[in-house]
């Protein structure tokens, strides 16, 4: 594709023309898709979603108005980055109601607390490489 169709695109429609130009991504609610041995996850590489799943690693369960505390973030971008790990199947949503009042809570999944491990046995290696130079 020549780079003035791109750009062309890219002025019509913003939103095709990024996606066109981004490389194509494992289908959602697949789980993580095989990575070589340098590439990193990027589901969980996001800061937001790094400290999602870290924080639920430690934790049984938290509810939004937990997570949102903790990470110091917005409800809109703290629900995109959940829903995103929720595709991803390395996090679960539970809504509930406490009263009348509803209740969002997540919990690490066993994928999720996998996906963790590999995540921090790769940056544990990356260290050590970069320390030994």
């Amino acid at each position: 594709m020549a780079d003035g169709s791109v750009a062309r695109r890219r002025r019509e429609d913003p939103a095709r023309a990024t996606e066109e130009a981004r490389p194509a991504a494992a289908p959602r609610g697949s789980g993580a898709r095989r990575r070589s041995a340098v590439e990193l996850d990027r589901v969980i590489h996001e800061r937001v979603r790094l400290g999602i799943v870290s924080a639920l690693a430690v934790n049984d369960k938290l509810s939004f108005n937990d997570l949102k505390r903790l990470l110091d973030t917005s409800d809109g971008n703290l629900s995109v980055h959940a829903r995103r790990l929720e595709e991803a199947g390395y996090i679960e949503c539970i809504k509930s109601f406490r009263g009348r009042v509803p209740r969002t809570e997540y919990r690490l999944t066993a994928e999720g607390r996998r996906a963790l491990e590999r995540y921090l046995d790769h940056m544990e290696a990356l260290i050590r490489h970069v320390r030994s130079q």
